[in-house]
């Protein structure tokens, strides 16, 4: 035989020849599908009535693939590798989300804590506070404790209290008057006209009744008149009293708070100062010392406002007093006097406007 005759030729699994070449690649392929193939647990295969997955075996449906990608053929993707590729890929997103989810919550977790812990400090801090000022006020009380005292101040406190109280009656006073003032005009408001009625009804008397009805409507604006200036007299009083005293009084208390602060604060550092001197005790009056003088400063902030108020608010008490009391007086003088052209020129020199009648009383829109 020739030694064509004698060539083996390979015989594929189908009975196909083909060339070493396409062996080559086959070898290649099923290398790679050993290495990186899809999962083998997908292949079931039945092996003494038993089914399961043969672990080392390859799928016949891989090396079927691998022949017709030999060939040239082209496989359409596998429906189970493309959804576990989605699923794997849905598992990643789901994990970033997750992993988003959880970075957002834990900064909002941190944002509450911080939080409550700055509530928590300044609930500390006020109670502290609270429990030192109340135990120097206590002591205060039963002479057990020291009180700082400025004597020139304090009796400058106690002279503005005591003359508010005195100007407090005072406004009582003037308001009753004006009240009272009020009805009386209106009453001979009122008699005037019943005189001018009178008058027109009774003919023998229609003199009589008609002086007293002239007399009467005289009085009556005199009274308006009155009214007016009694009026800007208590306006002015009721502004010294309850703003411009009230105003002074306000910063009082608050010095006045700042004061016992100042000693319940000494009094814990002096009570510190006592005690043995390790470390944890030289750091704590450290700290009492350092709150010392910010309650120091505080106080004596304070307590110079307290001075410059009162000193501003004496000032401003006299001008006002003296412009009112030279009203009020003028006023009453020359309306028990009958003296209408005085009167009038009171209102002038104070500028004090009159308002129209029945300007106090609130309008249809007010009423509704």
């Amino acid at each position: 035989m020739s030694k064509a005759a004698t060539m083996e030729i390979p015989i594929n699994g189908n009975g196909d020849s083909r060339t070493l070449a396409e062996d080559d690649g086959l070898e290649q392929d099923l290398q790679q599908v050993m290495v990186s193939g899809p999962n083998l647990n997908e292949t079931s295969i039945v092996s003494g009535g038993y089914g399961g997955t043969a672990e080392g075996i390859i799928p016949t449906s891989s090396i079927k693939d691998l022949r017709m990608k030999s060939r040239g053929i082209r496989i359409a993707p596998s429906h189970t590798a493309a959804s576990r590729i989605a699923s794997q890929s849905e598992d990643i997103a789901g994990s970033d989300m997750h992993h988003s989810d959880s970075s957002q919550s834990m900064s909002a977790d941190q944002a509450a804590r911080g939080i409550a812990v700055e509530k928590f400090d300044v609930m500390k801090k006020w109670g502290l506070n609270t429990y030192k000022c109340t135990k120097q006020m206590l002591s205060e009380r039963f002479g057990r404790g020291s009180r700082t005292v400025d004597l020139e101040l304090e009796a400058q406190i106690e002279v503005l209290r005591d003359t508010k109280r005195k100007y407090e009656n005072v406004l009582r006073l003037a308001r009753a008057l004006t009240n009272h003032f009020y009805s009386m005009v209106q009453t001979q408001h009122a008699l005037g006209d019943t005189f001018a009625d009178l008058s027109q009804k009774s003919p023998e008397l229609r003199d009589e009744f008609g002086y007293n009805a002239e007399t009467q409507k005289l009085l009556c604006k005199n009274g308006e008149t009155l009214l007016g200036a009694i009026n800007f007299f208590v306006a002015s009083i009721n502004t010294l009293v309850n703003k411009t005293m009230e105003d002074t009084l306000m910063t009082i208390k608050m010095y006045e708070n700042a004061r016992l602060e100042y000693d319940a604060y000494r009094a814990d550092l002096e009570e510190l100062s006592l005690g043995p001197r390790d470390a944890v005790t030289m750091a704590r009056i450290e700290a009492a010392q350092q709150q010392y003088q910010a309650q120091k400063d505080k106080y004596e902030r304070l307590r110079s406002d307290v001075t410059i108020k009162l000193k501003f608010l004496e000032e401003n008490k006299v001008k006002v007093m003296h412009k009112q009391l030279l009203l009020f007086h003028n006023a009453i003088s020359a309306y028990f006097a009958g003296n209408q052209q005085q009167l009038e020129q009171t209102l002038k020199q104070f500028n004090i406007k009159m308002k129209p009648p029945g300007a106090d009383k609130p309008s249809w829109l007010e009423d509704q």
